[in-house]
């Protein structure tokens, strides 16, 4: 089964396209006119092991906000999309990383219900057109739209920049793990059934 996406949403604010396969090899093309956000896209495939295509023209001129929070919204239905009905994947994944002087955590449960805990203190700041507050925005409509349950807590670290790096970098190791396929699993992996 291929395990592959393709998604687009059209809004007076911004237009997004993203195509995803869950078993890539890490490869991005990331163009949304945010330079540190598509850094960290390219670190969310790479580290995932996902391949991951995203398109996005938006209302810059206002900030950044739509742009990021609409990419995160497409990016998880493509990740909803693409997992199909769950079977045999992992579910559960966690992670430690450690990037300089920073330390954070991410954990993630493909549960079908959707939430979101970022416990990532930030200055507000603004970090190549991308607003410090708008990383938790992002994995928030990551998390709701791939119906996903994801906790990313910063042990240590002071540099934004590498606390935001750091961050992206577990939810991708996180990611990779609990969407991987387990030759162990049979069906979906729950005791009801479905996820």
């Amino acid at each position: 089964m291929s395990r592959t996406a393709t998604m687009t949403r059209a809004t007076g604010e911004t237009d997004v396209s993203v195509t995803l396969s869950l078993d890539g090899t890490g490869a991005c093309s990331a163009a949304t006119g945010v330079g540190f956000f598509d850094h960290m896209l390219d670190l969310l495939a790479r580290h995932a092991l996902i391949d991951l295509d995203v398109k996005a023209a938006g209302d810059l001129e206002t900030g950044s906000h739509h742009t990021v929070e609409d990419v995160g919204i497409v990016i998880g239905g493509a990740i909803d999309e693409a997992l199909g009905d769950r079977s045999g994947i992992a579910r559960y994944a966690d992670v430690t990383l450690p990037m300089d002087e920073c330390l954070a955590q991410a954990a993630i449960d493909i549960s079908g219900r959707p939430l979101c805990v970022c416990d990532v203190p930030l200055p507000a700041t603004t970090l190549g057109g991308f607003e410090t507050d708008l990383m938790s925005e992002f994995f928030r409509a990551v998390a709701s739209n791939a119906k996903l349950t994801l906790h990313v807590r910063l042990l240590a670290g002071e540099n934004p920049h590498h606390v935001i790096e750091v961050c992206f970098k577990a939810v991708a190791r996180a990611l990779g793990g609990a969407v991987r396929i387990d030759p162990r699993v049979p069906g979906v992996p729950s005791t009801k059934g479905s996820l």
